[in-house]
């Protein structure tokens, strides 16, 4: 089995690190070697031993895999902003064809490897260069989350219209419920995208907050095997 997904979104906040975290450990518990990477991280917080990228090593702890911090991120940026305006602020010049050496580097060591973007699609890695470009680069399969509220439909089909009218493949999309209490626009979602773009891979209900225990590995496992289509994904 070799498969290769850009895990990339809607918007930003909308759960695309937990939806990857629970696709992992199904996987992990499937027997299958999962490989996570994010290729840049912002608002990456300082620490004694550098900057710490949360959310590459919540992916990489559901994941099992112990890669060291360079491997699975390789740019990690202080400020909270678009990589590309992060990057600037600290004097870098991103290079989109280091970050898909990364990417296509970390493919070698797993059976399925998770990339997960910044924000959306077309979010800026470089003034002409976006995540769209890094998927094209590396041949990945997009996995789109939408934050499951009012407002989605729009965004969920400007993002999936252009990926497809760019030539990029879109293995499917995952709608990820952000809230405890779902309004009417949540609960009418699913239906009116399967409709638009047919059937979703899932949707996976409120998860509530994830930490990296062991009792959060079966959690995010069990929501995904359960609400979650990951042999249409994996074939």
């Amino acid at each position: 089995m070799s498969a290769r997904f850009l895990i990339t979104g809607t918007d930003t906040g909308i759960g695309k690190t937990t939806v990857g975290c629970a696709i992992a450990a199904a996987l992990r518990r499937r027997g299958i070697e999962v490989g996570v990477i994010k290729p840049i991280e912002t608002g990456c917080a300082p620490s004694a031993g550098g900057l710490v990228a949360a959310d590459a090593q919540q992916l990489a702890w559901f994941a099992g895999r112990s890669d060291a911090l360079d491997r699975i991120c390789p740019v990690r940026l202080p400020d909270a902003l678009a990589p590309l305006v992060a990057a600037r602020r600290e004097g870098l010049e991103l290079s989109l064809r280091a970050l898909a050496d990364a990417v296509d580097r970390h493919s070698k060591t797993c059976d399925v490897q998770l990339v997960e973007g910044a924000g959306g699609l077309l979010v800026p890695i470089t003034a002409h260069q976006t995540f769209a470009d890094l998927a094209a680069a590396c041949d990945l399969a997009l996995i789109v989350v939408i934050g499951n509220r009012l407002g989605c439909v729009n965004h969920a089909s400007l993002t999936m219209r252009w990926a497809a009218s760019a030539g990029l493949r879109i293995a499917g999309y995952i709608l990820n419920t952000v809230h405890a209490a779902p309004d009417l626009a949540a609960d009418t979602n699913a239906a009116l995208l399967a409709e638009l773009h047919g059937p979703s891979l899932g949707v996976l209900p409120w998860l509530g907050s994830i930490r990296s225990e062991e009792s959060d590995r079966h959690h995010l496992a069990d929501a995904a095997e359960q609400h979650l289509r990951l042999d249409a994904l994996l074939a």
